[in-house]
């Protein structure tokens, strides 16, 4: 009974030891694999931003859209049908953040959800000492339980008009990837302190200069919505970062830096 006992704990280290490289083996399979010919006819109509990048950054991307394909289901809700056009799309702007880094395909998250148009979320908030439920309508949301909640309607718009700086997907993924580990607070996971050092104090300079504009009624390129808290300034920024780069390094280079030092990406380069 103790030979077998052991037996079985040895073969279950080996196991829990053997499932990263089976995971990496498979992964390399299903991003070797011919990308389908539909798929890049979708991307050139309805994906206009990926024509930018290089030629290399698009094969990486279409390498990481099968991958993120093969392990995350997304599923129509409120009757929405998922085609082909609903899955490419969002796959390619949810991989353009993984583009630089090898940061894994968002290993906390579990299933996409999309709908045809904006949808309602309870949300507990604490008033007066009492807790109660405030109902709101969005467009996308993140969750920390490994979801991601889209409007159909606003992912088309967002991907059809790539020099806007508003885009849902690459924001609620800028969402799921501060929120790795733990609650999104505006800080994703960086290498060092000295990194963290660093990203604080350009980003709460960055995030109180925004809170002054807007006092003072000044016009500038980051939205408003960005001075709600840390979290959503830089999921707002990332926006920016993918389809306004030139714009935001111009305006604000150590903003720029800090991401594109985070992403490991400098699209401000892109023609």
């Amino acid at each position: 009974m103790l030979i077998a006992t052991c037996l079985a704990l040895v073969l279950l280290a080996a196991a829990i030891a053997a499932w990263p490289l089976w995971v990496r083996w498979r992964r390399q399979r299903i991003a070797g694999r011919p990308f389908p010919a539909h798929w890049r006819g979708l991307l050139r109509r309805h994906v206009p931003l990926v024509s930018r990048l290089p030629a290399r950054q698009q094969l990486r991307l279409k390498a990481l859209m099968q991958v993120f394909l093969a392990e995350k289901p997304i599923l129509g809700c409120r009757g929405l049908r998922v085609t082909d056009e609903v899955r490419v799309t969002i796959a390619a702007l949810a991989c353009l953040p993984l583009l630089g880094a090898a940061r894994g395909i968002y290993p906390e998250l579990r299933q996409v959800l999309v709908y045809p148009s904006a949808f309602v979320v309870d949300r507990p908030i604490a008033q007066h000492g009492v807790q109660h439920d405030e109902r709101r309508v969005l467009a996308g949301e993140s969750w920390s339980q490994g979801q991601v909640l889209l409007a159909w309607d606003e992912v088309k718009r967002g991907a059809a008009t790539p020099d806007d700086g508003h885009n849902v997907v690459i924001h609620e993924f800028a969402h799921q990837l501060d929120q790795a580990g733990g609650p999104a607070n505006g800080a994703p996971a960086l290498a060092t302190a000295q990194d963290y050092q660093r990203w604080s104090t350009v980003m709460q300079r960055e995030f109180d200069a925004l809170r002054w504009r807007l006092a003072q009624g000044e016009p500038g390129l980051i939205d408003a919505y960005a001075a709600t808290d840390p979290a959503e300034f830089f999921a707002v920024i990332s926006e920016l970062f993918f389809e306004r780069p030139a714009e935001l390094a111009a305006l604000h280079p150590a903003l720029y830096a800090e991401l594109r030092g985070y992403y490991r990406l400098d699209p401000a380069g892109w023609r």
